[in-house]
């Protein structure tokens, strides 16, 4: 298939790829969560 022939090639094609899914999922969920907690909306008086 593709003209790769080892299963090792394709687990580590395969892998990555799931790497970056993983990356971006995570980048996505977790973007400006610090800052909800570094700016409260009623700062303490």
């Amino acid at each position: 298939m593709f003209g790769i022939d080892d299963p090792g090639i394709w687990l580590a094609y395969l892998l990555s790829f799931m790497c970056v899914a993983f990356a971006l999922w995570f980048g996505i969920t977790r973007w400006n969560k610090d800052d909800d907690n570094n700016n409260p909306k009623h700062p303490e008086k």
